[in-house]
């Protein structure tokens, strides 16, 4: 009897601990409550609406598109068109759903720029159930950062953070309208920072295990204060959905893009003119260095910044104005956020040496042509920057004229097709190519929907490939 009174005993203190424990683990979670009620306001539902002619080939792919990759964004809800519907030629409306939220009180909402793009109308529905026609101000794919403008006042405005002072393991909550559910709040934790995803060099981007789907593309992710630290962008999924990975884009690198927009319409750039590649272990080994680190400069435009500025093929930029470039990856990031016309100081090591050059960084070509409301410049149905090939690699490849690719935009056609940065396109669709002016001739003149031949040169060899267009 006894023994079953002190078993009885131990029993209840065993409970007793173990109700004590996990109320003490519940007292250490965070509560999001009163975030939610502050931030809930400012956050918007953004709908998009775009008529296209469709073609037979769209059927192929998911709502017109092809299966998302690995890395996608979030282009919200599009279906395919059910198969007794085929046909050649027709219009059809799309429509899309994201987020955005409002950063100042005159109407200014931010967004990603892959939830407006292309867009004949872009509707906000504000917390309130208001919805207003937005005027898009400007959008840079390079961050895929949109700015949009709508005609109201005295709106709820959220307040931002410091991105950079941003920690891993700190607990982060994202609202949105993941498949059109507005005002969704979803939380988890900063899983990893300043990440570089496939196609995506200018953004160091936040890696959380917060769920986010369809549809929470461009809403705002927060920290414990209620400070928006970054907008939501981009998962990694094989099923189209939620996996554990998201991504979202520094709310500093953000900001700085959409004033830039909201000033100038569009964003400048900086560039240095070099084509760089990684720094394997035996490459280290052969340039004298103990370490694989920084990026090996393949080539130089010749009236680029960098030529200009003294660097050399076979130097590896090791640092940018007192910042270490760890991986390749980083140097178009660090570059890039440098505004055009300003000096960098760069740590090269060339000949087993660490030495410091001074560059003054030019503006991207294309940017100085194109309006980033649209984002485009004459190539845009190919999504590439060219410039002039150099008579010393026009004598090299035994050519005469031909146009280099310097820049490809992320899920272009031109990157679809396989075109890759430092190729030289010598035709297209069998039309020879002299300069960029005649390669946007061409390409305005070619057809939707049917495969186009395009030879190119790749170090040093001479190959065809095939890109299709789409409307």
């Amino acid at each position: 009897m006894r023994r079953s009174v002190v078993s009885y005993s131990l029993w209840l203190c065993m409970t007793a601990l173990l109700i004590m424990g996990q109320s003490a683990y519940a007292q250490n979670l965070p509560d999001f409550t009163a975030l939610v009620e502050d931030a809930a306001p400012g956050v918007v539902n953004i709908s998009t609406s775009r008529t296209v002619q469709r073609s037979g080939a769209e059927m192929r792919g998911f709502g017109g598109q092809d299966i998302p990759e690995i890395f996608r964004h979030f282009f919200g809800d599009s279906f395919p068109t059910p198969p007794g519907e085929q046909g050649r030629g027709r219009s059809e409306e799309r429509q899309s759903l994201g987020s955005g939220f409002v950063i100042s009180a005159d109407g200014y909402v931010l967004t990603n720029a892959h939830v407006v793009q292309d867009a004949d109308e872009i509707l906000v529905r504000l917390n309130d159930r208001r919805e207003l026609s937005a005027e898009l101000i400007g959008s840079d794919q390079q961050t895929d950062v949109a700015l949009l403008k709508i005609d109201a006042n005295n709106l709820p405005v959220l307040n931002l953070g410091d991105s950079d002072e941003l920690q891993v393991g700190e607990w982060v909550a994202a609202i949105g309208s993941p498949f059109g559910f507005d005002h969704s709040v979803t939380a988890g934790i900063v899983s990893a920072i300043n990440r570089t995803l496939p196609r995506d060099a200018y953004v160091p981007f936040i890696q959380t295990d917060v769920a986010i789907n369809p549809g929470n593309s461009g809403g705002p992710l927060f920290n414990l204060e209620g400070e928006v630290i970054g907008i939501n962008s981009q998962i990694f999924t094989r099923s189209g959905g939620f996996m554990g990975l998201s991504f979202a884009i520094p709310i500093n690198v953000a900001m700085d893009v959409a004033d830039q927009l909201r000033e100038e319409g569009h964003v400048n750039r900086g560039w240095l003119g070099v084509m760089i590649q990684p720094v394997s272990r035996d490459l280290a080994e052969s340039f004298g260095m103990d370490d694989a680190i920084g990026a090996l400069v393949a080539d130089l435009d010749p009236e680029g910044p960098a030529a200009e500025g003294g660097l050399q093929a076979g130097d590896v930029i090791v640092g940018v104005n007192g910042e270490e470039v760890d991986r390749s990856s980083a140097l178009p990031r660090l570059i890039g956020r440098v505004s055009p016309g300003n000096d960098v100081s760069l740590a090269v090591i060339r000949d087993g040496e660490e030495i410091e050059q001074t560059v003054q960084l030019g503006s991207w070509p294309e940017s100085e042509q194109a309006s980033a409301a649209n984002g485009s410049n004459d190539q845009t149905r190919l999504g590439v920057s060219v410039g002039e090939v150099s008579e010393e690699l026009q004598e090299r490849l035994n050519i005469s004229g031909g146009v280099e690719v310097r820049q490809i935009e992320a899920g272009s056609v031109a990157a679809d097709a396989g075109i890759q940065s430092g190729d030289v396109l010598v035709s297209v669709d069998h039309k020879s190519v002299g300069s960029a002016e005649e390669l946007a001739d061409i390409v305005e003149s070619l057809p939707n929907d049917r495969a186009i031949p395009v030879r190119l040169y790749r170090d040093g060899r001479s190959l065809f490939i095939a890109l299709r267009l789409q409307e």
